[in-house]
């Protein structure tokens, strides 16, 4: 049986929406932040050493990265659909944004909950955060012009992969500048599979 082992409040929650994207029969596990340190528990190094999540086990494959995951679940599951065909000239975009979101997107947003939390020892490095965040939250925008999906014209593992950075901009207030990302976003979280996420793996705080 293919497993989601589901973390609260974490990227696991996309992968849950991809799930329900599939409708392919699935068993989720969940675990619980500490509501002190916000830290995964123990028993996700019981799944996989580094104790994170998201991770799936489907028989014998067990995957940790979220963007493999998206790649895998969509290959193995998808049934051609939510990604273009690997010999169309939409598909190293596709790619490219599966890789975008946490190899470049995330990376300003998680220095700024990181930074943030230092306080005035930290207030020297926010000018840059804050532009980096500027550039990369702009290039999406940018990218969203005149589209309702990042490719194509229909959901894709492009548009799974990228709602974190998404939520996370809006989390952090970041958002308003960009009303391309706004209301895509806004168009992600209407849909009934996220809602069904939502329902199945219990309140999602990046979801206000």
């Amino acid at each position: 049986m293919l497993t989601l082992h589901h973390l609260n409040d974490s990227r696991s929650q996309r992968i849950l929406w991809l799930l329900e994207e599939l409708g392919t029969p699935y068993e989720m596990k969940k675990y619980q932040r500490d509501a002190t340190t916000r830290l995964a528990p123990p028993e996700l190094m019981a799944v996989h050493p580094l104790g994170k999540s998201p991770v799936i086990t489907d028989g014998n494959v067990r995957i940790a990265e979220s963007g493999a995951i998206v790649d895998y679940l969509i290959r193995r599951y998808g049934k051609g659909e939510l990604m273009p065909a690997p010999d169309s000239a939409e598909f190293e975009p596709y790619h490219e944004w599966l890789h975008y979101s946490e190899g470049s997107g995330m990376l300003p947003l998680m220095l700024n909950l990181y930074v943030s939390r230092l306080k005035e020892a930290g207030a020297p490095l926010q000018p840059r955060i804050d532009s980096e965040i500027a550039n990369h939250l702009g290039y999406v925008e940018g990218a969203l012009k005149g589209r309702e999906f990042f490719i194509g014209t229909s959901l894709t593992g492009a548009d799974i992969q990228m709602s974190f950075v998404a939520e996370m901009a809006k989390i952090f207030k970041k958002l308003e500048p960009y009303p391309n990302l706004g209301a895509w976003l806004t168009r992600m979280h209407a849909r009934p599979a996220f809602q069904r996420s939502i329902e199945k793996g219990g309140a999602y705080r990046f979801a206000q």
